[in-house]
């Protein structure tokens, strides 16, 4: 009930926030799937006036690959030689050092800001290519190149989308002089790395919640001692106040096609789901009920929103229309099951699922309804799938800190992803 009380009413923040930094957040695998494939990435030639390339792709690329816990890379100093070019390579040598796939490639600089790259997927065993490309772009933007190959890849030997071109977002705090506190809403990179803070305040930051587009967060601020809910433009750091009504305001959630926001209002009594149209700003209650009802999320064709509600007692997951009809009960299992969120194919269902005063990380099958616990923390919240659907990032504590951690759908594959230093929460995946 604790967690259901400090996300719902937004009050309980006593113990939410501890001391942080804007630092990088580093990926630990803690459970790796059985049968990895082997894969080598070897380091890119390169072509210019300086002695190296400004940013090694290979290694970006290795480390992707290496943290889906779908491949094991090859260690750079386990290789024999580090073709750039199809004619150098000896698949022999390969092929003895147990690879299956390798991956090569070269960047050079055509002028001051523009870098052309050119990388090459082999299969190993069949001296086939598999995959090639070659493009050009920005210094800017060699790293966001690096992860756009790790997604070609991927999806090219697992039929499924990557998802290292993806961004996250979460919460930070840093402790200040005199007992205060600076929260931090953070963006970075899927791996962690490039962290930019969106906003500060010296009040708690929370809830941030992607546009479908991903230029956009939607996020809750307690900034002038009162709850408000802003949209604020990644680009160009222009924010608007969408939602300041009296009490509770909280919980914002994007509709599929952007134009719609659902949220958690208490202006009329007791917390309930509302529908603010984002063009007209028009409002729409959605639910109407004694006990509480908060944490809205879409389905993904629009039609249906998933929330939590006490209305039966104990917080459990209903379902309603978007355009409003009657709730229905969709969890039966557990003493509490809270924080909803529907997979992008709208199958199933992540939630926060707790029997006995431990909060796990579940999935439920939509059309069995039949629960899957994956995790196994006493401590575990606010679930968000990936972009493909195939891991789920959620909160999570280890021993005093908190930290954030994924797992796959099939909880066959885990990772931390924790900070040097300080802790972070409420994550959220981007579209």
């Amino acid at each position: 009930m604790y967690i259901f009380l400090r996300t719902i009413l937004l009050v309980s923040l006593i113990g939410f926030y501890a001391p942080s930094s804007l630092a990088k957040l580093t990926i630990k695998i803690t459970k790796g799937i059985e049968g990895t494939v082997p894969v080598a990435i070897v380091p890119f030639g390169w072509q210019g006036p300086a002695m190296k390339a400004p940013l090694d792709l290979a290694t970006i690329i290795n480390a992707d690959l290496d943290s889906s816990g779908v491949f094991k890379t090859l260690s750079r100093r386990d290789m024999l030689t580090t073709p750039t070019k199809a004619d150098q390579i000896r698949f022999r040598n390969w092929q003895a050092l147990g690879q299956e796939y390798m991956v090569i490639g070269k960047v050079n600089e055509v002028s001051q800001d523009q870098y052309q790259i050119q990388f090459q997927l082999f299969n190993v065993y069949k001296g086939q290519q598999h995959l090639g490309y070659r493009f050009t772009t920005s210094k800017q933007n060699l790293r966001k190149a690096a992860h756009s190959i790790s997604d070609k890849i991927y999806e090219k030997l697992t039929g499924k989308k990557g998802i290292f071109s993806s961004r996250i977002a979460y919460i930070t705090t840093t402790a200040l002089a005199k007992k205060q506190k600076l929260y931090e809403l953070i963006i970075a990179d899927a791996d962690g790395s490039r962290p930019r803070r969106i906003t500060a305040s010296k009040e708690p930051l929370m809830s941030p919640a992607w546009s479908p587009d991903g230029k956009k967060i939607a996020y809750v601020s307690f900034e002038n001692k009162r709850s408000a809910i802003y949209i604020q433009t990644l680009s160009n750091k222009k924010r608007i106040k969408v939602a300041s009504y009296p009490r509770i305001n909280g919980a914002p959630s994007f509709s599929p096609d952007g134009t719609r926001l659902a949220l958690t209002l208490s202006k009329d009594g007791s917390p309930d789901i509302y529908i603010l149209n984002l063009i007209d700003k028009s409002l729409f209650k959605l639910t109407k009920s004694f006990g509480i009802d908060t944490e809205p999320s879409w389905s993904p064709d629009g039609k249906t929103i998933i929330y939590t509600s006490d209305r039966g007692g104990k917080p459990q997951l209903y379902t309603i229309s978007s355009s409003g009809g009657q709730s229905r009960r969709v969890t039966f299992d557990g003493d509490y099951n809270a924080r909803g969120q529907f997979s992008p194919d709208g199958k199933s269902i992540a939630m926060v699922h707790a029997n006995n005063g431990d909060y796990r990380i579940a999935v439920m099958d939509m059309a069995s309804r039949s629960i899957d616990v994956l995790t196994a923390g006493r401590y575990d919240e606010a679930p968000s799938f990936s972009p493909n659907g195939e891991m789920i990032l959620y909160a999570s504590k280890k021993g005093r800190q908190h930290v954030l951690s994924a797992i796959s759908i099939d909880g066959r594959m885990q990772r931390n992803l924790a900070f040097n230093k300080g802790e972070v929460r409420e994550p959220a995946w981007s579209p």
